[in-house]
């Protein structure tokens, strides 16, 4: 996908595709919020409100009137406007010219009940906000049910109140909403291939039963060959798939693995955080692994392929959440965490770093690899503290030797630098 930097004089015009009511509003903050944040909600919001009075297109404004009425950055906003984009409930369109412009079409939030039977955001909303919570919620959505037993439907029909005339037809406007914009690996010839015919009907595979497979491999995290074995669980005797079976099997394998339910996190760098392509360098090629890695396989990758524990993903998760670090950012902490305490992820040595890296506002991987080298010589120049000498000799990571670029790193420098490229 190319890659656009955003202006504050770039212009932008807000398109209506849908039909928006106060009740969305609700959804998208009791619903929607506690999954994409506030920012992006606040943006969704003041996009609505740009609309004319007809609600169908607004004027054109430059993206300085988001930056003022926000009280935010352009990269705030464009991180916003990607979230809205993920759930569904934006497109963008973009030309380039001597001022860039930019479409944003609106669409609608889901309905309470297709929220709640959406297989990736009703987990990840119960994650997000707890149990008591989510049961707060969906009871506060729930249909009210009256006993009518004692009652007789004396409703009119349409034919016994009115008669048809010819009348002009009209086109309007009707409620859209996107699908979650996911970009699947899943291969559903490899699902047939490895399935007999005689086990799984062809037709099980419809256009549903595709949708709900790509979002609990994505929320879920599941190759095509374990989509396969949890499949073959979910049959029932007609070759079909149980949709609810194949649902509580995906959940079952990712608690067991896990230990707790998945929430959405930035998988890989953000694009307009990343460095430009070209720089081959050592420490260039380090940075795009940083970049293009995310925390969960880079981590994996410090325990030799296997699974980490849940403790370290729950730090994994608080970095990337509740201090909300770039991915990149995280796995350059994780990197000089366990090289300079000897392999183990402490959370309070982990949190000091990250508070601190936090109040600095350390976006990308360059930066974070720069504080740390700077924290670092400060380390080693300090006099007026005590420090010992096993301390002074602390192993650091790869990146912050100075002869990084040069011939004579140590075989075990040299060893570490290997292994970290090859993520």
């Amino acid at each position: 996908m190319k890659l656009v930097t955003l202006l504050p004089a770039d212009q932008y015009v807000v398109v209506n595709k849908t039909i928006l009511t106060e009740i969305d509003k609700k959804n998208l903050i009791h619903l929607y919020e506690p999954i994409i944040g506030f920012g992006a909600v606040s943006l969704y919001l003041t996009l609505w409100s740009d609309l004319d009075r007809l609600e169908i297109m607004s004027r054109d404004f430059t993206h300085h009137h988001l930056m003022s009425i926000l009280k935010c950055s352009l990269d705030a906003i464009k991180q916003s406007r990607e979230a809205l984009e993920a759930v569904g409930l934006m497109k963008t369109y973009y030309k380039e010219g001597d001022i860039n412009s930019y479409v944003y079409e609106l669409y609608s939030p889901l309905s309470a009940s297709e929220f709640f039977n959406n297989p990736i955001l009703n987990i990840v909303l119960y994650n997000n906000v707890g149990e008591e919570e989510y049961n707060y919620l969906k009871k506060m959505y729930r249909k009210v049910t009256i006993d009518l037993r004692d009652y007789e439907d004396i409703t009119k029909t349409l034919n016994e109140t009115f008669e048809s005339t010819s009348m002009p037809v009209v086109e309007a406007r009707s409620r859209e909403t996107l699908p979650l914009n996911i970009k699947s690996d899943i291969d559903f010839d490899l699902i047939l291939s490895s399935i007999p015919k005689g086990i799984l009907n062809e037709k099980a595979l419809n256009k549903k039963m595709k949708e709900l497979i790509i979002n609990l491999a994505f929320i879920y995290d599941l190759d095509t060959l374990k989509m396969v074995e949890l499949i073959r669980a979910s049959l029932n005797e007609r070759g079909g798939i149980d949709r609810d079976t194949l649902r509580k099997n995906a959940r079952k394998y990712y608690q067991f693995k896990s230990g707790n339910l998945p929430t959405l996190v930035y998988r890989t760098q953000p694009e307009y955080l990343k460095t430009p392509v070209g720089d081959n360098s050592r420490k260039g090629r380090i940075i795009r692994v940083f970049e293009n890695t995310s925390p969960y396989d880079f981590l994996k990758s410090k325990y030799h392929g296997a699974s980490p524990t849940s403790r370290d993903l729950k730090l994994l998760e608080m970095l990337m959440i509740d201090l909300e670090l770039n991915q990149a950012v995280v796995n350059v902490l994780i990197d000089y965490v366990l090289k300079k305490n000897n392999n183990k992820l402490s959370a309070s040595y982990v949190e000091t770093i990250a508070g601190q890296w936090k109040r600095a506002g350390v976006k990308t991987a360059k930066e974070a690899m720069e504080l740390a080298e700077k924290e670092h010589k400060k380390m080693q120049k300090s006099t007026d503290k005590k420090v010992s000498k096993v301390q002074k000799e602390a192993p650091v990571p790869v990146w912050l030797n100075e002869n990084l670029e040069k011939s004579e790193i140590s075989a075990e420098e040299a060893k570490e630098l290997e292994e970290l490229l090859k993520i």
